[in-house]
């Protein structure tokens, strides 16, 4: 069974036909969903899908995405979150965005340090999402080692930022990015790292697959995923499939 290491299940896309998703998820061989909140509004909405619902395990993560608004005061709501809830299996999806940012740089670099703050406290992974600021994040989490790891979330950086995040214990998360046959450098990368260092990911309901474009994301779709890093890495995308597996579910805990 494969998982999907990072999707929106709790977003309005998905409220006409939630169950069917998974229903669809689970038929497509995939066994558990990793639900990560973006902003204080959703936590709630996020907490709620933990468990077991159409035959996945759906485990679930919150955090102050880089692109929405917070408040001062978040930070110590999510500190109150994370001691009240064990099920929690990361602090996320925080990060950096230099490209659509909802906070100047310096702000998100605070927000994102408290995070990776309580992350250690809890010793929690961390779900990232970096964009068009890896410099940035690869220099905060030399300052703020986590012996938990975590991911960056729809990698598509270079090889050498994928080697640097890997030697920080963080994972990669493979998306559809990979589907797209321009998409060189990241296709090149991802093909070269050590398997131990990939995850599998559908940020449903966004990051349409090549030939999906316009169209809502959803996890069943993971399986496409696997069979293009497969053939990036020339290896049989069954054990290929189970490794992931195993990479997600060491990363996560889940049982």
């Amino acid at each position: 069974m494969l998982i999907d290491s990072h999707c929106h299940l709790d977003l309005p896309a998905f409220d006409e036909d939630r169950d069917a998703v998974l229903t669809r998820a689970k038929k497509g061989g995939v066994g558990a969903l990793i639900v990560p909140a973006v902003d204080r509004h959703n936590w709630d909405a996020v907490t709620a899908l933990a468990g077991q619902r159409q035959g996945v395990r759906i485990g679930t993560a919150l955090g102050l995405h880089p692109c929405f608004t917070h408040q001062a005061e978040d930070i110590e709501a999510l500190a109150e979150r994370l001691a009240s809830q064990p099920e929690l299996v990361a602090v996320g999806e925080c990060g950096l965005d230099a490209v659509s940012g909802a906070a100047p740089m310096p702000e998100q670099l605070r927000l994102c340090e408290a995070q990776l703050a309580l992350a250690r406290q809890h010793q929690l992974p961390v779900i990232l999402h970096v964009r068009k600021a890896h410099n940035e994040m690869l220099t905060l989490l030399a300052r703020h080692p986590l012996l938990a790891g975590g991911v960056v979330h729809g990698f598509s950086g270079s090889l050498v930022q994928a080697q640097q995040y890997w030697r920080r214990g963080f994972h990669l998360g493979v998306g559809g990015v990979i589907t797209y046959p321009r998409a060189n450098k990241t296709r090149q990368a991802l093909a070269q790292v050590p398997v131990e260092a990939l995850l599998l990911e559908t940020d449903s309901p966004d990051m349409p697959l090549n030939g999906y474009q316009g169209q809502r994301n959803e996890p069943a779709r993971v399986a496409s995923v696997l069979t293009v890093l497969a053939e990036l890495r020339q290896c049989d995308a069954p054990a290929l499939g189970h490794q992931l597996t195993l990479n997600a579910e060491r990363l996560f805990f889940l049982p």
